[in-house]
Order: structure tokens, then C-alpha cells, then sequence
């Protein structure tokens, strides 16, 4: 069922140099498709209500000129992603519109797919509906973030430890549900974090996500983006053999947090430019949890770390293990709530 994201980059300011596309998509290997599933319906489906600012969709079916267009909020993989106003509730929501390409739509089915499955989380961007369109595109509504990505945030500053902790925290209660429902993410990075002005972070973009038959499936496809992929993914025979398929997201969320901390990718000098192969031996053959000690912090933060990125995948900590270390489980709450919000106060006053 993997589907591999076409020229998926990732986020880090970073050039990648791309295998020759006749023998791979991006940083992935091509598989053969599956049959395409049906189409979504455009029905919405009942949401409940969280704290975030996007309210629940309207119940009856929508159109595209139901929305007025407020501005782009970014540009994907065969895709963009829209701020839009619903004309009749003046709600705010964000639109991802996905052209038409056969991969690409069995890929966005899947996406919806486990969307829907998590719509009771609210540690998941949340799903309203399918939108037909005229061009007969893919449009789907989503729960507006209105602090953005982390990925953004970063760009302007390192995260206190404080915050850092919030963000973890959030993040594994988010690969706690998902993971309960065999569901693993595999594009687990701070563009895949959005936040909103109350500081809720919530797990984005499953594009590349993929629901497991069984909890123990293997997961070893080469989809996702190259930086975060763990070392089992690149060499499964030397880093772990018969791993959890779910402790790869593991790793990307620690490269992930790691990342918010120093204010850049961490297994690289600041402002390298890396080719995949660079990128490739960094993951596989670097110390990637020493990395922390390039920037001041807790022994809670250095033993989280460690604990995320073990190179072999049967030592790395679960998610319910994580969510109990002392980093997480020790923080004082409103402290690292209150940073997390100041943070993208701050951000929003500058911009």
C-alpha cells in the first residue's frame, strides 16, 4: 500500500541531489500501485469539536464557490494549500487542492482514508470534507493552523526547552493515537507540525502514511523525506532486521525535536548543502545523538534524545515510553504550555 511521494524535498533548506527519476521518485524507489480505491465522498462526516480555532464544518454538502480563496499557505507535491473563508459562517479553514495525476489521487485517497479514521484526535489536523471541483482536482478541507508550520518558526529562532517539551509532548500523544490504530506516519518533521495560536501542536500531511493489517507489519519502503528517515529504512539488515515498523517515526520525531533546539538540521553543519548519498551516510554511519551536545541543554533533554535516536531500532523507546521519561512527563506543564503560546505570539507580532 506504500505510495512514494513524487520529488518530495524536504524542508530544511537544504539541496538534495535526486536520483535519476527513470529509477527513482525523489529519495523512494518505485512500487507498483495498487488498485485505486474509490473516490471519497463529498458528504461531510460528523466532527467533534476541539479547542482549536477552526470550527466545525457545515453539515451540508459543499462546493468550491462556497469558499472565498484568502491567500496560499504553501505549495506541495502535486498540490497547494489554500486559506479559505467559507462565505455562509465566515469559518476559517485550509483547503489542500491536489491536481490530477493517477498516483497522486490514489495517494490523496489514502491520505483522506486516514484522516477519517483519526477525526475524534485532537492531535491530528483535523478533516472536514471532500470538495468536488469543476477541473475534477481533489480538494479536501482541513482544520486551520494559524500559527503554521514549525518548520517556519524555526527559521527565526532556536525553541527554548520549554517549549521543546510541549511540542514533544503533543507530538507523541499525536504518534500515541495513531500508532493504537496501526497507523504510521513515516514523515514525521517540523513542516509535518502545525500550531496554532493556543499552542496546540498537531501532526499534519499524510500523503505518505500508511495503515498497517497488523500492529507488526513491516514498514521498510523508502517513502518520506531522505533528512528524517531513520537508519533501518536506508539498510534494514544493519540497523535493527525484524524492527517495530512504528519506531522509524520515532526517530524522525527526535530528529525533529532535536532540530527545533538547535534552530537547524542537526546531523549537518548549519548552511550544508548535502547531496543524498552525504545525507544517507550522516544517518546511517553518524552519531546523530551527540549532536545535542552542540547547543547547551538538560541531561532530560539530552537522555530524551538518546532514547529517540538509537541506531538500532529494537533499543529506541516507544512512544508510551517516551511519553513517560523524565524530559516529557517532568516539565512543568504550564511553563512549556505558556513558552509554546509566547513563541508564536511572538512570531505572529514580527511577521
Amino acid at each position: 500500500m506504500a505510495i512514494v511521494r513524487e520529488r518530495r524535498l524536504p524542508h530544511l533548506n537544504l539541496t538534495l541531489e535526486i536520483p535519476d527519476p527513470a529509477s527513482a521518485s525523489g529519495c523512494g524507489l518505485r512500487f507498483p500501485l495498487p488498485p485505486s480505491p474509490p473516490p471519497p465522498t463529498t458528504t461531510m462526516i460528523p466532527c467533534s469539536t476541539s479547542s482549536s480555532s477552526s470550527a466545525a464544518a457545515p453539515s451540508a454538502e459543499l462546493r468550491l464557490s462556497d469558499f472565498e480563496k484568502l491567500r496560499v499557505l504553501g505549495h506541495g507535491s502535486g498540490g497547494t494549500v489554500y486559506k479559505v473563508r467559507h462565505r455562509r459562517t465566515a469559518a476559517v479553514y485550509a483547503l489542500k487542492v491536489v491536481h490530477t495525476d493517477a498516483a497522486l489521487r490514489r495517494q490523496v485517497y489514502r491520505e483522506v482514508d486516514i484522516l477519517r479514521r483519526v477525526a475524534d484526535s485532537n492531535h491530528v489536523v483535523r478533516f472536514h470534507a471532500v470538495v468536488p471541483t469543476p477541473s475534477g482536482d481533489v480538494a479536501f478541507l482541513l482544520e486551520h493552523m494559524d500559527g503554521g508550520s514549525l518548520d517556519a518558526l524555526i527559521r527565526r529562532r532556536p525553541f527554548p526547552e520549554p517549549a521543546v517539551a510541549a511540542i514533544a509532548r503533543q507530538a507523541l500523544l499525536g504518534l500515541a493515537e495513531l500508532h493504537s490504530r496501526n497507523i504510521v506516519h513515516r514523515d514525521i518533521k517540523p513542516a509535518n507540525l502545525l500550531i496554532n495560536a493556543a499552542g496546540e501542536v498537531k501532526i499534519a500531511d499524510f500523503g505518505v502514511g500508511k495503515v498497517l493489517r497488523r500492529s507488526l507489519d513491516p514498514c521498510d519502503s523508502y517513502v518520506g523525506t531522505c533528512a528524517y528517515m531513520s537508519p533501518e529504512r536506508f539498510d534494514p539488515e544493519s540497523h535493527g532486521g525484524d524492527y517495530d515498523p512504528y519506531a522509524a517515526d520515532v526517530w524522525s520525531l527526535g530528529l525533529a525535536v532535536l532540530e527545533l533546539h538547535r534552530g537547524h538540521f542537526p546531523l549537518l553543519p548549519e548552511g550544508a548543502r548535502p547531496d543524498w548519498a552525504t545525507l544517507m551516510v550522516a544517518i546511517c554511519f553518524g552519531e546523530a545523538a551527540r549532536a545535542v551536545t552542540e547547543r547547551a541543554a538538560s541531561g532530560e533533554f539530552r537522555g530524551f534524545i538518546e532514547c529517540c535516536l538509537q541506531k538500532e531500532s529494537g533499543k529506541r523507546w516507544s512512544v508510551a515510553e517516551l511519553l513517560g521519561h523524565p524530559f516529557v512527563a517532568g516539565a512543568d506543564g504550564a511553563e512549556s504550555e505558556r513558552a509554546l503560546r509566547d513563541l508564536v505570539r511572538e512570531d505572529s507580532d514580527e511577521s
